[in-house]
């Protein structure tokens, strides 16, 4: 038995002890005499004044104790180790405090841990922007260099001010972009759940995209019934369909076909949007919805891989989400799934 067990035991039966004492005085005055009850009394109040000192010592040694396992709890957390004298299923004020501290102290190195890997973010993020921002800005710089410093024949002139347009056509592309990405992993944009009809914001989506698709002969089907209704919000429901519609067209070659299908289900209406292009390998399924990511075979094509990443955040806040299967060289298909 510890110490300061032993002396809790010895205060409990000396207290026992001098109330028994006290007991039988009581009941025994009439009958003894003067100097036996005297030396009740002085034994009483030994036995008292000893229980009580020991008491003293116990409360200021077992707080001593609890002070020192503290410090020691404490020292193990600031050198970034387990605390050796931790014993989590033992019934005691220090194991509780202990508890607590570990609690606290797991919170922190979580807080940490997502500073930390919010700071690895904004780096990459940084650095993904810059990149996508240096082409556009350099060649806009050259070929103004160009049209300052060389006589250039109207038809030569023009043909450079269009490229200059289309390159800050593409910054602004990218800067709209960032904007609506900010506003969705920061929380700033508001969604307006609704009963709308779903074929009223597949029709806002198509038409975003029905120029391009026709410069490139392709074929655009919509199988929807029009009086399908889904709880979603019609704007960025339109922003996220037409992100994978605009990728369709990107990369199905002249000629080919993309196809919308509507099918509800039990708990959800699935929206299938299938092409005839390049496909996407097995592997890179992941990757597509992943932020800035182009592989090397779409290098050329325009656009800065932020497309599908706005669809799945869009889609996901609406506690729907997106999956999607292809087969290299003959067709993709996107399934968005929202709930009704």
């Amino acid at each position: 038995m510890k110490k300061g067990g032993l002396k809790l035991t010895l205060l409990k039966n000396g207290l026992a002890a001098a109330a028994l004492l006290l007991i039988l005085l009581s009941v025994l005055w009439e009958y003894l005499p003067h100097h036996v009850i005297r030396v009740a009394v002085l034994v009483i109040g030994i036995t008292a004044f000893l229980s009580v000192f020991l008491w003293s010592r116990c409360q200021q040694r077992q707080l001593t104790d609890f002070a020192n396992e503290i410090c020691e709890t404490l020292d193990a957390l600031m050198d970034g180790r387990e605390p050796g004298n931790f014993h989590p299923y033992e019934d005691s004020q220090v194991s509780k405090v202990q508890g607590k501290l570990l609690q606290y102290y797991g919170r922190i190195r979580e807080s940490q841990r997502q500073s930390d890997e919010d700071k690895q973010t904004i780096q990459e993020l940084v650095s993904d922007i810059s990149h996508q921002v240096k082409t556009p800005v350099a060649n806009i710089q050259m070929f103004t260099n160009i049209l300052y410093q060389h006589r250039l024949s109207d038809e030569k002139r023009a043909e450079f001010l269009e490229t200059m347009m289309a390159q800050i056509h593409k910054l602004d592309f990218l800067m709209q972009s960032l904007v609506k990405m900010s506003r969705l992993e920061t929380g700033t944009f508001t969604l307006h759940m609704e009963n709308n009809r779903l074929y009223d914001t597949i029709a806002q989506a198509v038409n975003g995209i029905w120029a391009r698709a026709d410069q490139k002969n392709i074929r655009l089907h919509v199988t929807c019934d029009s009086q399908t209704t889904v709880k979603h919000d019609t704007k960025w429901t339109a922003e996220a369909l037409g992100n994978i519609l605009d990728n369709a067209v990107k990369y199905t070659p002249k000629g080919g076909s993309i196809r919308v299908t509507v099918r509800p289900w039990q708990f959800y209406t699935r929206i299938d949007i299938t092409d005839t292009g390049i496909g996407i390998a097995s592997g890179h399924y992941n990757d597509v919805f992943k932020r800035f990511y182009r592989t090397q075979e779409v290098a050329a094509e325009e656009g800065v891989g932020l497309g599908l990443y706005l669809a799945r955040g869009i889609i996901t806040r609406q506690k729907g989400y997106i999956s999607v299967r292809s087969d290299p060289g003959k067709y993709t298909t996107f399934s968005v799934f929202l709930l009704q």
